[in-house]
């Protein structure tokens, strides 16, 4: 039987690469759809865009069904089966035949990754003390931004030297050791009263959710104006409004909005939702920008592009022992402005401009990002009761998925928008100057926005995360209590 020391790092090591293999999965698969379409001889952009969108939507549907899942049937129960869906999917992914089969297991690969990462997350959490989740905190950096960070790299190396189906056929032997560790070692959890399905909350999340995800998916190709975007974002909107009416009503949840009212938990998702949104934004502009604008193959692009997951992975353990003298307020707020004035470099940059100083800025905003990603993960949960752990974290990862596909969408409709005034064309040699002024002019909005993002860090209280830190009180002296919510 393993002690509870050993426990705690046999759940980290689960979590890290299944998480990875997850999160990965999300961003490696752009690199590789020309690829992928010219292989099924699919033209139509919008066809060979639902791989990706196909992805998202049932991601949607599926995270806020977690955190209830794994408090009814246990954590390792709905862990194992998330994985085993996701890890025998993407072998059908690899296999599929036509491009309608792929996007089929696509969706059924969204079913595992979609409670993969909320229950690993959760069952993280409850392996670690409230004053040791900076540590693990410092440990998650790797998976969580490492992963979408590499998946442009990785993916390039795969395309240049073997095939696009093996993006899907490197998960399998992770997932299978990621089980097989599962099944010999990790404990079940139940809650003693996890509720009734929640039916009603459910269907209105679904649909609602879905259907917002795909709007935004949309409007990064056709804008926000257009009449599909419009008919799909405003039912998503009116369904979206209905599940909080509902959910802040009935006993039993699905997604539980009153722990919104933890105003730690409300703070640090904020945070999160800016960071995220920054985050994704940036990596499709820069990438799209190496690529249509200077030329860069994939593999290329993704060299440029990976010292931002070197540096994500060096200041991992230093920003979580830095976090329990300092707090969470300062390092996020650091991290946030680091993003900022990067993605401001980024918007004076031209064609002339060495990629080793884009390297550079990646390095820099990669530790920004650390240095936001460190104290969100060991704070976020700080005042959360364990019975909520579950349901906590699947709120935590709507605000992720949400956050990452409107940042994408925003920045694409922005683009669309900039190229069409300027004249630009993507991949083309002759509108180059053109094509670049866009890209800067984008890169400018999404560092102001960063910038006015940084002030939700003034939100978040290092008093409210005391059980997180290791701060020396003297003898008798209170315990800090959070004020009521606002």
């Amino acid at each position: 039987m393993l002690g509870r020391a050993n426990y705690k790092y046999v759940v980290t090591i689960v979590a890290v690469f299944s998480i990875f293999m997850e999160l990965l999965d999300s961003t490696v698969v752009n690199v590789a759809l020309p690829t992928i379409g010219r292989d099924y001889n699919v033209t139509s952009p919008s066809t060979i865009q639902w791989v990706v969108t196909g992805y998202l939507l049932s991601l949607a549907v599926f995270i806020p069904v977690s955190g209830w899942a794994g408090d009814r049937f246990g954590t390792k129960r709905v862990f194992m089966f998330a994985l085993t869906v996701f890890t025998l999917a993407s072998l059908l992914c690899a296999t599929s035949w036509s491009i309608e089969s792929l996007i089929a297991f696509r969706v059924l690969q969204g079913v595992g990754g979609g409670m993969l990462s909320p229950v690993a997350f959760a069952t993280l959490w409850r392996a670690f003390p409230p004053e040791e989740r900076s540590k693990a905190a410092g440990i998650m950096v790797i998976p969580a931004a490492g992963a979408p960070a590499s998946g442009p790299l990785i993916g390039g190396i795969l395309l240049k030297y073997a095939s696009w189906h093996w993006i899907f056929l490197v998960n399998i032997p992770i997932g299978v050791a990621a089980l097989v560790i599962s099944g010999l070692y990790l404990r079940e959890h139940r809650e003693p009263a996890p509720g009734r399905f929640d039916a009603v909350g459910f269907g209105l999340s679904a649909a609602g959710l879905a259907a917002l995800l795909y709007a935004l998916a949309e409007a990064g190709r056709r804008g926000f104006d257009d009449p599909r975007v419009i008919g799909t974002g405003l039912p998503a909107i009116a369904l979206l409004a209905a599940f909080v009416l509902v959910e802040l009503r009935v006993k039993e949840p699905m997604l539980d909005l009153r722990i919104f009212r933890n105003s730690l938990f409300r703070s640090c998702n904020l945070a999160w939702l800016v960071t995220m949104f920054g985050f994704s934004s940036t990596i499709f502009l820069l990438t799209l920008e190496l690529q249509a604008a200077r030329g860069l193959s994939p593999l290329e692009s993704g060299l440029t592009t990976f010292p931002m997951a070197i540096a994500v992975m060096l200041i991992a353990q230093p920003a979580s022992r830095l976090y329990r003298g300092v707090g969470p307020r300062r390092m996020i707020l650091t991290g946030l402005l680091l993003t900022a004035l990067s993605t401001f470099a980024f918007s004076a940059a031209n064609l002339d401009t060495s990629l080793w100083l884009i390297r550079g800025l990646m390095l820099i905003r990669g530790a920004g990002f650390g240095l936001v990603l460190v104290p969100l993960q060991a704070a976020t949960y700080a005042r959360i009761e364990p019975r909520d752990t579950g349901r906590a974290t699947a709120l935590y990862n709507v605000t992720s998925q949400s956050a990452s596909s409107l940042g994408v969408a925003v920045a694409a409709t922005l683009l669309t928008s900039r190229l069409s005034h300027h004249g630009g064309i993507l991949g083309s040699p002759a509108a180059r100057a053109a094509t670049l002024e866009s890209f800067q002019e984008v890169f400018l909005v999404a560092a102001l926005i960063s910038l006015a993002g940084a002030a939700v860090a003034l939100l978040i209280h290092d008093r409210h995360a005391h059980v997180t830190m290791r701060v020396r009180r003297s003898p008798g002296a209170p315990v800090p209590d959070e004020p009521p919510a606002i």
